[in-house]
């Protein structure tokens, strides 16, 4: 298997995805419909319509992908993966829902339980990131094509690191699911910092923002699948952060039988 070939499909299946979401959200006679899946989060057809094409451009690879809308593999069979893509096609339906463009697409590929590289695209901003041997970048304001090769696509990023942080302590914070054990931290961080800030985004733009030095911590006390957050993972660990269980301080791990995280931290 060639990793930097898997990067490529990954970057541009991610794009690909982001257009025909896009196609939807511009569209104003489109369907934008509302289903509940069993856990009771929304799906749309345009997270749909993104799973199906990702599927499509990255079956060259020829890995198992594990994707919020697919069929999910019992874990006796997951268990026997070594390399495998872990996929929000859509992550933020919320924001695509509410029409405020925090929504991405998420790629993540995944070995031995640690996400070892990530693409996250937010098609509203034609903004994309992904990590890539150690290290985390960004391409911002550059056209997207369907790219050939790593070289290509490294040739129009720039790298992304946390080491300029603002001045005053910063918390980044989901935009829809805030909950008392949410407040509680801030209040804790607030006795110890006296200017402190606090900033909402939505969907995995939170890690991507983090990763490039908006804010000190990213706390996470609520309700997470794998999926939602492997790529962003991916993109915090080449800019050199942790992404940690919130009581444990121990690394998140991926495939496990319960695809549902633990709180966590990023810092």
């Amino acid at each position: 298997m060639n990793f930097e070939d898997c990067l490529v499909s990954a970057v541009n299946a991610s794009v690909k995805a982001g257009n025909e979401i896009l196609n939807i959200y511009n569209d104003p006679d489109s369907d934008f419909s509302v289903e509940k899946k069993e856990d009771n989060s929304p799906v749309t057809i345009a997270d749909k319509k993104a799973h199906q094409t990702i599927l499509e451009n990255l079956e060259n690879c020829g890995l198992p992908i594990l994707s919020e809308e697919g069929i999910h593999s019992d874990y006796n069979q997951r268990q026997k993966w070594d390399y495998f893509f872990l996929v929000d096609p859509l992550d933020g339906t919320k924001e695509f829902i509410k029409k405020n463009g925090e929504f991405t697409v998420n790629i993540a590929l995944i070995h031995k339980n640690i996400p070892i590289s990530g693409v996250v695209y937010l098609p509203v901003l034609n903004l994309l990131y992904f990590a890539f041997k150690n290290q985390s970048y960004k391409i911002e304001n550059k056209e997207l094509k369907n790219f050939n090769d790593i070289k290509e696509i490294l040739s129009i990023s720039e790298k992304i690191s946390p080491e300029t942080k603002p001045e005053n302590y910063t918390i980044i914070a989901t935009r829809s699911h805030q909950n008392d054990e949410l407040k509680k931290f801030i209040e804790d961080k607030k006795k110890v910092y006296n200017d402190l800030d606090i900033i909402s985004a939505g969907s995995s733009l939170k890690f991507c923002k983090i990763a490039e030095g908006s804010a000190h911590i990213y706390p996470r006390t609520g309700y997470t699948m794998e999926w939602d957050t492997a790529a962003g993972h991916a993109v915090c660990t080449g800019a050199g952060l942790k992404v940690k269980d919130f009581n444990t301080g121990k690394e998140l791990k991926y495939n496990k039988k319960n695809l549902k995280n633990p709180y966590f931290i990023v810092e």
